[in-house]
């Protein structure tokens, strides 16, 4: 790691601060994964593999939604973490009040759509197969009508970033689980025939994180975020910020990752098999789990690197990537070991789990872990614009691989495809860029 001369090296921050979020991390996950793991169980036993499967495609939508963000995390992120004093800083505020209205309009679009496609009877032929034909098109808009109604509230999650609380986010998911658990517990023991609304649910659980995360926030940032909750319908007398410059990079980013990354479940919705779904989903629940801990660990970064950009310091993340490669390929092939016997216990002998859906996955773990800390690096507009156009080159790289690798092995096709594409067009071509950048800093500095 290299700094500019006189300041201090920041590598225990940046230890402190990922180990912290990674412990919470693997606490929740330990929580929901346990939890998670028995709730699967409850749904398969009692209500049929066909209810699992589109809970899994139904649970999928803010995967495939991340773009409803519009792309303010990073002008809010950014901004709290730039300052040196959020608390009292007027451009965090005006920020802050920003990211409410653009969000308040997000969420009446999502909203809006949702009943736009439900009148004209489209859900069917969005999700394919794996919408059960009796109430599966309700159950749609009532999941996407959640959405859009909690979308304004996720920018307590994006302060806490800001502030360095990662961990403190992550460690309000634990709600999740126990209400996921206790919910469907609920149904089963008193035989209600809601199989086809499972999904809407997990919705309720995660609105209540962002009502935690909005809660926290506003008490560690006193006053700004009550401050700018009331600035919000005063637009003439309360100015925003511009957030084009930060926001359109992102945007683009989220708007082309979900479906370079997360169509695997639709695809396999319109050209596999509801077998080859439930197996997915799964895998994909079981490798969340790995997935979700070096994400957390991995955005736990962001604020560090923002913060040295704002004091003129060179952070590198080149030692990180190599650490995160290392622990997502460790992670993923415990659990790939540990595999049969999770399986079994979940599906209770229903779905199985071949080398083909196993192996990608975990290749997929250990990629995807190793461009967090490069990702993280590039966080201002300079490294958010490069990553667009390899991110738009990966959408139909990665479809047309997921399209002849389902035909080829299966409910791995959509995982497999993936690593390749995100090899090819994120963690190569980002990590050439950071090399480049960072020796450009060190001959300005």
């Amino acid at each position: 790691m290299t700094t500019t001369a006189g300041a201090p090296p920041k590598g225990r921050g940046i230890l402190a601060s990922v180990g912290s979020t990674a412990v919470a991390k693997v606490a929740v996950m330990a929580l929901s994964g346990i939890l998670g793991i028995i709730t699967s169980r409850m749904i398969i036993h009692s209500f049929g593999t066909e209810a699992y499967a589109q809970y899994g495609l139904l649970a999928s939508f803010p995967t495939l939604l991340p773009f409803a963000d519009l792309g303010i995390a990073a002008v809010v992120i950014n901004a709290v973490a730039g300052s040196a004093s959020p608390r009292t800083d007027d451009f965090v505020r005006r920020t802050i009040t920003t990211a409410f209205r653009i969000l308040i309009v997000s969420g009446a679009i999502m909203i809006a759509v949702g009943v736009v496609i439900t009148a004209l009877g489209w859900w069917p032929a969005l999700l394919g197969n794996g919408l059960i034909a009796d109430g599966g098109s309700l159950a749609a808009f009532a999941c996407l009508a959640i959405f859009g109604l909690v979308i304004p509230l996720t920018v307590g999650q994006r302060v806490l970033v800001g502030l360095g609380k990662t961990n403190v986010q992550v460690a309000s998911q634990s709600v999740v689980a126990p209400f996921m658990f206790l919910a469907i517990g609920a149904l089963v023991l008193l035989a209600v025939p809601a199989g086809t609304y499972l999904a809407v649910i997990s919705y309720v659980g995660n609105a209540l994180v962002s009502v935690i995360c909005l809660f926290l926030a506003a008490r560690v940032l006193k006053p700004q975020i009550g401050a700018a909750i009331r600035e919000i319908p005063h637009i003439r007398s309360y100015r925003g910020v511009s957030a084009i410059g930060l926001a359109w990079p992102m945007l683009l980013q989220m708007i082309a990752l979900p479906i370079a990354l997360q169509t695997g479940r639709l695809l396999l919705s319109q050209i596999g098999t509801p077998q080859q779904l439930a197996e997915y989903n799964l895998s994909s629940q079981l490798f969340q789990i790995v997935l979700q801990t070096t994400a957390a660990a991995g955005l736990a970064m962001w604020p560090i690197y923002a913060k040295a950009r704002s004091a003129g310091r060179i952070e590198s993340p080149v030692v990180p990537t190599l650490w995160f490669l290392a622990g997502g390929l460790v992670l993923g092939g415990i659990l790939a070991v540990a595999s049969p016997w999770l399986t079994a216990f979940v599906s209770g002998g229903k779905i199985t789990l071949d080398l083909w859906v196993i192996l990608p996955w975990v290749l997929f773990v250990g990629l995807q872990a190793a461009k967090y800390p490069v990702g993280m690096y590039m966080t201002d507009k300079r490294g958010l614009v490069f990553q667009v156009v390899p991110i738009l080159i990966m959408v139909p790289l990665n479809l047309g691989l997921s399209v002849l690798f389902i035909g080829m092995i299966g409910a791995g096709g959509p995982v497999l495809g993936s690593t390749i594409s995100v090899l090819v067009c994120q963690f190569l071509p980002n990590l050439w860029y950071v090399s480049r950048d960072l020796a450009r800093r060190r001959r300005e500095a």
